[in-house]
């Protein structure tokens, strides 16, 4: 896991992101959604956080051995009647890139977003997953 961290880190240094920046007289940070990444016997699960996201305004992609998550948080300035006073959320497109793990099947992924929440859900190869053999004991 510590690769795909240090990885995603050079992605980001590498395409200039900032920490913040300048919108309509608000600062607002360039933002990243929060991913966990789980194995169990069967599957690798990516877990993205996307609150306020649109299904519509999301993509998943696997390429060349790399799993790719892009899309867009937009930011809402046509509100009647309201002023905003501070904002403090991050607005805007984003991308997260994972190499995917060793012994994932990129023909089976598949992936699911409701309430906020994408998981994509890599199965395991035939070859990868674990087979528990009993051996009698005579």
């Amino acid at each position: 896991m510590r690769e795909l961290d240090e990885f995603q880190n050079r992605l980001t240094s590498f395409f200039g992101k900032h920490p913040s920046r300048q919108r309509e007289g608000m600062i607002s940070a360039d933002w990243s959604p929060s991913v966990d990444i789980i194995e169990d016997d069967k599957e690798f699960l990516v877990k993205a956080e996307l609150p306020e996201v649109q299904k519509q305004d999301v993509h998943v992609t696997v390429d060349n051995g790399y799993l790719t998550i892009q899309g867009e948080r937009k930011f809402e300035n046509e509100q009647k009647n309201k002023r905003f006073h501070r904002s403090e959320r991050a607005y805007g497109s984003f991308v997260r890139s994972f190499s995917l793990p060793e012994g994932a099947d990129p023909s089976k992924v598949r992936a699911e977003f409701k309430d906020g929440l994408l998981q994509i859900h890599m199965p395991k190869s035939d070859k990868a997953q674990r087979k528990l053999i009993e051996v009698k004991v005579e």
